[in-house]
C-alpha cells in the first residue's frame, strides 16, 4: 500500500529528470534536440523507469530475472542522478538570489558545463558502486565472554549475513563469500537470514549454489536462521504485498538451505558438542509462523544451562536489552546492510541501537555486519560487503 502513495512522486521525479536531461542535451548541441534523437531515448528511459512495474507483473521466467536485475541497476542510477540535480536545483534557487544571478552560473555554457560535470560524476559513483558491491572484506572482531567452554578458552565465529541470492547475487558472488570463509578457518559459521531474496526461481545456478555452500570447512558445522526476505512474495520496488496477512516460510527454501549442508534454526536452541549453545529466533517482522507470532528470547533461553556460552542469531538486531537480560553472551545480526547506498546510511544508524559492527550491552556483545550481498541495486556506496570474523576468548 506504502508503494501506491509513492507512485505519483516517482513518476514526477522520471519526468522531471527527463525534462532536465533534454534541455542539457539541447544546450550542448542544438542536433541533440532532434526528435530522431529524443524519440529513441525517451522509449528507452519510460522503458526503464516503468522496469520495476513491469517485472512485478510478469511471470515467472528467464526474461523477467533480465527485467527485474535491469530494474534494480535503474533504481541505483536514478537515486544518485536524482540527488545530483536536486542538489544543483536547490544552489541555482539559492545563487538567483545573490550576485551570481549575472554570472556565467546561468548562462548556456553553464547549464552544459554542469550538466556534464553531473553526469560524469552520477556515471562514476554508480560504477564505484558496483565495483564496491563485488569486493567482500573481512572485518576482524574480539570479544571476551566471563564463562568456561569445555574443552577450549578460544572460538573462531564467522558470521555472514543478507546474501540475497537470487536477481543479482549468484553462484560466482556465494563462491568469493565461501573463499573468504574458509581463509578465516572458523571453528562455527552463522547465517544471520535473507539468504534468499524473495524467489527460489531466481537463483542463476541453484547447484552451483550447493556445491559452494558444500565447501565450507567449519568444524561445529553451520547455523542459520531465516530473514524478512527468505519467503515467496511479489515485490514491487521494494515493497511486498501481503496485504495484513503472515506469509509462510518457502518449504522449497527451507529443503534447499539443508541440502546446502546448513541447518536452521526456528525458535530453538541446539547444544553444540556439549560446549555451547546457539540460539536461532524466528524473524520479527516475516516469522512465518500462522498467527505471525515467535516465541519471545526468555522462552527460548529459560531451559538452557547459563554457565555455557550463549550466542544468539537473530536477523534483525532488535531488543537487544531483553537478549542481554536472557543470558545471551553473544547476539549476532544483520538486516540492516548498513545502509547499503549513501545516504540511506543515515537514515539506519538512526533507526537502529546497533545498526552494525560491535556493541556491549551489559554482559552481551551485540555484532550486526552490513552483509555478504545487496538488496536492490547491485552497487554499495558508503558501505562494503563483509564477512566478519570474530574471535571469542572465554575467560571464566
Amino acid at each position: 500500500m506504502i508503494f501506491l502513495f509513492l507512485l505519483p512522486p516517482y513518476l514526477a521525479v522520471v519526468i522531471y529528470m527527463l525534462v532536465r536531461f533534454f534541455h542539457w542535451l539541447k544546450n550542448c548541441n542544438h542536433r541533440l534536440g532532434w526528435k530522431r534523437v529524443k524519440i529513441p531515448f525517451t522509449v528507452a528511459y519510460i522503458s526503464f523507469a516503468l522496469s520495476p512495474l513491469l517485472a512485478f507483473f510478469l511471470p515467472k521466467s528467464t526474461f523477467a530475472v533480465i527485467v527485474r536485475r535491469a530494474s534494480t541497476y535503474w533504481m541505483g542510477v536514478l537515486l544518485y542522478s536524482a540527488m545530483a540535480v536536486g542538489l544543483l536545483e536547490l544552489i541555482r534557487l539559492i545563487a538567483k538570489h545573490t550576485k551570481l544571478r549575472n554570472t556565467k552560473l546561468f548562462s548556456r555554457g553553464g547549464t552544459v558545463t554542469i550538466g556534464s560535470v553531473i553526469t560524469v560524476l552520477t556515471a562514476l559513483v554508480c560504477i564505484w558502486g558496483g565495483i564496491n558491491a563485488r569486493n567482500i572484506r573481512v572485518t576482524d572482531y574480539s570479544v571476551s565472554v566471563n564463562k568456561k567452554c569445555e574443552g577450549t578458552d578460544k572460538l573462531n565465529i564467522v558470521l555472514v549475513a543478507d546474501l540475497h541470492m537470487g536477481y543479482s547475487i549468484g553462484v560466482k558472488h556465494i563462491e568469493k563469500m565461501v573463499d573468504r570463509i574458509n581463509e578465516q578457518e572458523p571453528d562455527l559459521v552463522v547465517i544471520a537470514g535473507d539468504i534468499f531474496d524473495n524467489s527460489y526461481d531466481s537463483l542463476d545456478d541453484p547447484d552451483g549454489i550447493r556445491k559452494q555452500f558444500l565447501r565450507i570447512n567449519s568444524k561445529y558445522g553451520v547455523y542459520a536462521t531465516m530473514g524478512n526476505h527468505d519467503i515467496e512474495e511479489k515485490i514491487l520496488m521494494g515493497f511486498t504485498f501481503s496485504w495484513g496477512e503472515s506469509p509462510k516460510l518457502s518449504q522449497q527454501m527451507h529443503d534447499y538451505v539443508e541440502n546446502c549442508g546448513i541447518k536452521v534454526l526456528y525458535d530453538e536452541s541446539v547444544l553444540v558438542d556439549n560446549k555451547f549453545y546457539i540460539v536461532g529466533r524466528r524473524d520479527r517482522d516475516k516469522p512465518g509462523t500462522d498467527d505471525g507470532s515467535r516465541a519471545s528470547i526468555d522462552e527460548l533461553t529459560k531451559d538452557l544451562d547459563k554457565s555455557k556460552p550463549v550466542f544468539v542469531i537473530a536477523h534483525e538486531p532488535d531488543e537487544l536489552q531483553q537478549t542481554a537480560d536472557a543470558g545471551a553472551d553473544i547476539d549476532l545480526s544483520g538486516h540492516t546492510h548498513d545502509g547499503q547506498l549513501f545516504p540511506l546510511t543515515l537514515v539506519v544508524r538512526n533507526i537502529w541501537e546497533n545498526p552494525c559492527g560491535k556493541l556491549e550491552k551489559d554482559n552481551m556483545t551485540s555484532i550486526v555486519t552490513s552483509g555478504v550481498g545487496v538488496y536492490g541495486p547491485f552497487m554499495r556506496v558508503g558501505t562494503r560487503a563483509e564477512i566478519c570474523n570474530i574471535t571469542v576468548e572465554f575467560n571464566g
